[in-house]
């Protein structure tokens, strides 16, 4: 310890540096009493939320709104943060109206450091974390009790309503989008189906089919001219043989009714034959025709089912926003307002002030051992026995020659005097 090595060397420290320690305590306690009077007492208050899961399982019908709750109440919280929502809260509940000098960027500050939104993950299922979140707490601390309350309760008032405006949000641009689709890829069927039919009445292709339809019936018009034939040379037969055993008068007779049957026999080769020519002659343009046709069907066929599954994903996108606006998927909820705080948390101005006057003490006391570094005097016969090794064989005391108790003297003089007279 330098210096000090004994208790007696302590308390002779301390008589001989009471004045400077007195007045660095003296100083130091009055900084104690103006800092704990400058400290403003504050309350906090608390408001739990729980994150309530869906009515209705994901299996049966499943919300459109996709993403982890912690990323969307990391979203909400941001909004919450921002500029023109602080603000707006500051000045719906006339917070720090004592600081008027306070700019609305040291406001904005202030506001954010006041508030915090704290976030407890959901349980695991197994070794995979899906982002849930099972409870939010909203913290607030402000300068009294009822602020305090007011802006947690204001703020987790504000968070259930972004929660719930966001996912109907959400859901409500999902279903639009694949309304949309779904009628713009109807109006193409439909546009398709008109081009469809416009191009079958122009190639007399009105029903699916007609090209195979029409060589079907070449082939049965080819049996027939078979058919025709063959009848036309039994006939022609059946004719020279009369001929050649009738009498000429009997075959003449037989003769004329053979002629009857190849005349009609004829005329229905010749009608056969110009069908045919028909059929022949719409047929030669007919593979260009099959092939647009082709082309047509495969266009509409991909337009159905792209439809079919706008359709059903558009089902899916109305069923998730009845679930948003009926309130039956993922919601928060509060299971703890924000209570009226009884005590401040911040510590008392008493105790704030007894710490600073035994903060003082000891910087007192540091001070004057520094004074004894600075200054290192052999005092006694010990010190010098111990700092030397030589024992003094004679101690003399500091004398004062000061004048002492002068004001003392003068006061006693004049109180003699006046008795005297």
């Amino acid at each position: 310890m330098g210096p000090i090595y004994s208790f007696e060397d302590f308390v002779d420290m301390l008589r001989r540096r009471v004045v400077l320690m007195a007045k660095v305590v003296f100083l130091g306690t009055l900084v104690s009493l103006w800092f704990a009077a400058r400290q403003t007492h504050e309350y906090e208050s608390a408001e739990v939320i729980q994150i309530v899961q869906p009515k209705i399982a994901d299996d049966l019908a499943k919300s459109t709104v996709e993403g982890s709750s912690a990323r969307r109440l990391q979203l909400i919280q941001q909004r919450l943060m921002a500029r023109g929502t602080v603000l707006e809260i500051v000045e719906k509940f006339d917070l720090y109206s004592d600081m008027p000098q306070l700019k609305p960027s040291q406001l904005v500050a202030l506001m954010r450091e006041s508030v915090r939104i704290e976030g407890v993950a959901a349980a695991r299922e197994g070794f995979s974390d899906d982002g849930t979140i099972s409870v939010l707490t909203i913290i607030a601390r402000m300068p009294t009790a009822e602020q305090a309350q007011q802006v947690a309760n204001e703020f987790a008032r504000r968070t259930i309503e972004l929660s719930v405006n966001s996912r109907i949000e959400l859901a409500r641009e999902t279903l639009t989008f694949f309304a949309e689709q779904e009628a713009a890829l109807a109006s193409n069927l439909a546009t398709l189906e008109d081009e469809l039919t416009a191009f079958r009445n122009a190639n007399d292709l009105t029903l699916p089919g007609t090209a195979e339809f029409r060589r079907a019936e070449l082939t049965t018009i080819n049996g027939g001219l078979l058919d025709i034939a063959r009848e036309q040379i039994e006939v022609r037969r059946a004719a020279d043989h009369v001929s050649a055993t009738e009498r000429p008068a009997t075959a003449k007779r037989m003769l004329e009714g053979f002629q009857e049957q190849l005349d009609t026999l004829q005329a229905q080769n010749d009608l056969l034959l110009q069908h045919k020519s028909e059929l022949e002659a719409s047929l030669e343009t007919s593979p260009e025709a099959e092939r647009q046709l082709d082309d047509f069907e495969r266009q509409q066929q991909q337009l159905q089912n792209a439809l079919d599954a706008i359709t059903a994903r558009r089902t899916e996108a109305e069923v998730g926003f009845r679930l948003e606006t009926r309130h039956q998927s993922e919601r928060l909820t509060v299971i703890e307002p924000a209570a009226l705080p009884d005590y401040p948390i911040t510590g008392g101005r008493k105790r704030l002030a007894i710490m600073g006057m035994l903060a003082s003490v000891m910087v007192a006391l540091a001070v004057a051992y520094v004074q004894e570094l600075r200054q290192p005097v052999l005092r006694s016969a010990a010190q010098m026995q111990r700092e030397t090794g030589l024992a003094p064989v004679v101690s003399i005391p500091v004398l004062d020659t000061r004048r002492k108790r002068r004001l003392s003297d003068l006061w006693r003089g004049r109180f003699k005097s006046g008795a005297d007279a």
